[in-house]
């Protein structure tokens, strides 16, 4: 049966997803509280799986949380950390406690994270998670022994389309497409122009986009991440805007804007939906999205 999600992505409907980043330790208050404030008023909840290469509570673990309470999970994947038979171990965990949503990613750099002595695995990337999804849902594993029990998942990937050289982005676009992804959720965007022109690329392709939003808090953030996330271009004049916000008004600046941007993202009909990252300011999710003209 296809998950919520899935319907959600194939009825046409201007889809809206958010992510849910776990904390580091056992508590699960907070986590509780923005699964609770957003379960009605988003599609699905991405649940992060050790962003940044930082150790937190787990991806697979903060899924279930979800679908305990009533939410639409996805599942975030990633290679870094797991060969083979772990990644394939987990997806069929998943699928025999009901998740049914995936997004595969290759994953950041251990040397970014907290534990920098440990070992990256790597085994596969995304592209090959995605083909191993649909391998299992054959009924082998990708080894090719049977499976006493099938699965089925609604997979995605990722892609960064304000990347510099962008070529790179698009070979490997459309090696994930053909490997079997369903969506594929982007990296920020900010300048719609320029997100405009990748669109008018990937419409050729049969798979639904959602135009990543990152929340903007301060113009200083929005200059760290012109200068160390790679793929992500804030532009001046949005820099300014957040410059000029009054004193203490920087994040009602960035909600205004995260809110105008899927607005005109919705009313031009320029991709299928977006994806919200308010990263540690979830519970400002509701004001983008009532910013944006959405309610639940």
């Amino acid at each position: 049966m296809p998950s919520s999600f899935k319907k959600a992505l194939s009825s046409g409907k201007f889809v809206v997803t958010c992510e849910v980043a776990p904390g580091k330790g056992t508590n699960l208050e907070k986590m509780r509280h923005h699964i609770e404030l957003l379960k009605d008023k988003v599609d699905a909840m991405n649940v992060t799986d050790h962003q940044s290469s930082v150790m937190r509570f787990p991806s697979l673990g903060g899924a279930l949380l979800i679908k305990e309470m009533g939410g639409e999970p996805i599942l975030q994947m990633t290679c870094r950390d797991r060969n083979r038979l772990a990644l394939q171990a987990d997806l069929l965990f998943a699928s025999s406690r009901g998740i049914h949503n995936v997004l595969c990613l290759t994953g950041d750099s251990v040397m970014l994270g907290d534990h920098k002595e440990a070992k990256a695995v790597f085994d596969m990337d995304s592209c090959q998670l995605v083909a191993a999804i649909r391998r299992l849902e054959s009924g082998k594993d990708i080894a090719g022994n049977e499976l006493d029990g099938g699965v089925s998942f609604c997979a995605g990937a990722i892609v960064t389309p304000e990347a510099n050289p962008l070529e790179p982005q698009l070979i490997k676009f459309e090696k994930k497409i053909d490997a079997g992804a369903e969506f594929i959720q982007t990296q920020a965007v900010y300048d719609l122009n320029n997100f405009k022109s990748f669109m008018d690329y990937a419409r050729q392709f049969p798979v639904k986009i959602l135009a990543g939003i990152i929340l903007l808090t301060s113009a200083p953030m929005a200059r760290f991440m012109n200068k160390n996330v790679a793929g992500v271009t804030v532009p001046q004049d949005l820099i300014d805007e957040m410059a000029a916000a009054p004193k203490g008004g920087a994040l009602a600046k960035g909600i205004e804007i995260a809110g105008r941007m899927i607005r005109q993202i919705k009313d031009e009909n320029i991709c299928h939906g977006v994806h919200i990252m308010a990263i540690g300011k979830e519970d400002r999710v509701p004001e983008i999205m009532e910013a944006a003209g959405m309610t639940a």
